[in-house]
């Protein structure tokens, strides 16, 4: 099977006050990614989290665009509850006016951030998740009808994709009804139903601008040149989230551990459990076995594509880890 290979960036920054440093990596990421011959390169939206810089992905590819030539930018994703379906679909016309045929518009549902961070986003202070196939269906309209009321200026090209981000069967559900292509994100749901891209295709009805199904999944990847370096790696990264999703890290007192700091960390049922339930759908270790599993987990999951996020503590890891994941298909 063959497939092609993209980036999932996240803006990684270790302190509130270095974001000027993780946008100037995710640049030079990009520009990286470009020059080894990834597919396309998306950044994500999070919103309050002090290891997280990008809460605004539409402003970032923008920047990204004037610093790149040819690759696919996108986002992963936009996560539309918190706003309006006509100025979205007023920025990506915007965004793919200035890069033709270089945009992607990625959307999603989860809130990116806590529930308190969403009220605040919510213009009424009331989110709008129960009404995402709503803002799904005006913003396609937007985009695509040939006539949209309001008109959406500038007019918006005809070959911007959307697509549709999910971890669940009932994005994969929303996904085929529209005619989108669709993005299994396995690094957020490790457990996802092996079946959600392969049902995609069986129930996806064609559309005028997606002619036939097109599934991805994005997975975590640490590739190091020794398994030994990328598994410590993993480790960090594992230990570092276990501490912020359970209160442990605030942000401000409590530092990000290095990958040397990380392997004194105490190994609690807790933690191994953790590491445990997302071990199954992520890639760790040298290039082959990088490699093997990806080539697995794209067989298993009836993938067209594999996007990777790697979050290694250090920038020259990750850049790293993508060279070597670029040679290892080459």
């Amino acid at each position: 099977m063959t497939f092609k290979l993209s980036i999932l960036d996240q803006s990684f920054t270790r302190s509130p006050d270095q974001a000027p440093r993780a946008f100037q990596e995710t640049i030079e990421m990009a520009q990286l990614a470009e020059s080894l011959g990834y597919v396309r390169f998306w950044v994500s939206e999070h919103h309050g989290f002090h290891t997280l810089a990008g809460s605004v992905p539409e402003v970032l590819i923008a920047a990204l665009g004037a610093a790149t030539k040819s690759i696919r930018l996108g986002s992963g994703g936009i996560m539309l509850p918190h706003y309006s379906a006509y100025k979205v679909a007023e920025t990506f016309s915007v965004l793919a006016n200035l890069y033709p045929g270089r945009i992607d518009l990625g959307l999603g549902r989860a809130p990116g951030a806590d529930m308190s961070t969403a009220v605040a986003l919510a213009t009424d202070g009331r989110p709008k998740f129960e009404r995402f196939p709503q803002l799904v269906e005006a913003l396609t309209g937007y985009l695509r009808d040939d006539v949209s009321s309001p008109v959406v200026s500038p007019k918006p090209p005809t070959d911007l994709p959307i697509w549709m981000l999910g971890s669940s069967a009932d994005s994969a559900e929303l996904a085929a009804q529209r005619g989108l292509p669709y993005n299994l994100g396995l690094f957020i749901n490790p457990e996802a139903d092996n079946r959600l891209i392969r049902l995609y295709k069986q129930y996806f009805q064609t559309n005028g601008d997606t002619a036939k199904p097109h599934g991805m999944i994005t997975m975590s990847v640490f590739c190091a040149d020794t398994e030994e370096v990328a598994k410590a790696q993993q480790l960090a990264f594992d230990v570092n989230f276990f501490r912020y999703i359970t209160g442990q890290y605030s942000g401000d007192n409590n530092g990000w551990l290095t990958p040397d700091e990380a392997q004194l960390f105490p190994m609690t049922p807790p933690l191994e459990g953790f590491i445990s339930s997302r071990n199954q759908s992520r890639a760790v270790g040298n290039p082959d076995q990088v490699r093997q599993k990806i080539r697995s987990m794209a067989n298993t999951y009836g993938a067209d594509e594999v996007m990777a996020v790697t979050n290694m503590y250090y920038f020259e890891d990750r850049k790293r880890s993508f060279e070597l994941l670029m040679q290892a298909f080459s």
